[in-house]
């Protein structure tokens, strides 16, 4: 757990500094974005801009630690099958959500051109943020508390800090109040209350789900490269989702789908646990 509190003191302190520095950058005028966005995209420049240094420090700036220590071949055709089958497991939980109505389509999609532009958009973020997220939580992360405490600890540690930061986002501020340092100190406590915030316990356990999966894929395979496939093939799934399917908030069972992003709730938290348990059987099986 120590190792897990310090990556997080690591995002934290990032955190704070984008949450001084948002008020000022308001105040110039230059920026036709809400705070509460800038104060997001701050955080996440200063995560990216002060990662190698402290994975440095940490001792795991090296591709073994990253996740990255096979050959280009291999990583290349893991993305590949990674992909493919992150789709087709989201596809099937999407068609398991029209199937009990509680996402309908959406009778004005986005025309045909303009939702290839989408697509391709998703496709290029999914890997984006696969090998973004993928080398921080199942790589350097998923080492340093393998390293120390074992796979147990680092299966569940690193699946904990991942679930947990997706919900640390800051809120938005109402446009009629006056944005300053006290406001932007606001924001940054919301960060930490939308946590115990008992709606959001779905969405919890479905992201608790799909990091322990990820964190067992790392583990056998020795390597993040089907863990960032996996990751861009969901996301990839999930925008064309939004954009062809809505939420039905009247359907009976429209409980098992969260406010996250309407598509993870209990039903994917269902579904993921379910596919990780397999999974572990079947490496254990070929184990014996």
């Amino acid at each position: 757990m120590f190792i897990t509190l310090r990556f997080f003191l690591y995002l934290l302190a990032c955190l704070v500094l984008a949450t001084l520095l948002t008020p000022p950058l308001m105040a110039t005028g230059w920026l036709d974005i809400a705070p509460h966005r800038v104060m997001g995209r701050l955080a996440q420049l200063f995560i990216l801009l002060g990662i190698w240094p402290f994975l440095r420090w940490q001792g795991l700036a090296n591709r073994a630690a990253l996740g990255f220590g096979v050959g280009w071949s291999v990583m290349k055709l893991a993305i590949r099958d990674g992909w493919a089958l992150g789709v087709l497991i989201l596809l099937m939980l999407v068609l398991a959500l029209l199937e009990l109505e509680i996402r309908v389509p959406d009778p004005t999609p986005d025309a045909g051109l303009q939702l290839a532009g989408r697509a391709l958009q998703a496709v290029l973020g999914g890997l984006l943020i696969g090998v973004l997220e993928e080398s921080f939580f199942r790589g350097a992360l998923y080492a340093a508390i393998r390293q120390r405490d074992g796979v147990w600890a680092a299966l569940f540690w690193s699946a904990a800090l991942y679930a947990v930061l997706h919900l640390m986002k800051p809120g938005a501020w109402p446009d009629t109040l006056t944005f300053d340092s006290a406001a932007a100190w606001w924001l940054f406590a919301q960060v930490f209350l939308e946590l115990f915030d008992w709606s959001h316990l779905d969405t919890l356990a479905a992201l608790l789900m799909v990091g322990l999966f990820l964190g067992l894929v790392r583990e056998t395979t020795g390597h993040i490269g089907w863990c960032i496939g996996l990751h861009a093939g969901w996301v990839l799934v999930i925008q064309i989702n939004r954009r062809l399917t809505d939420l039905n908030p009247d359907a009976p069972f429209a409980f098992l789908v969260g406010d996250y992003d309407g598509t993870i709730g209990w039903l994917a938290a269902l579904w993921m646990g379910s596919l990780t348990g397999l999974y572990a059987l079947y490496h254990r099986l070929r184990r014996c």
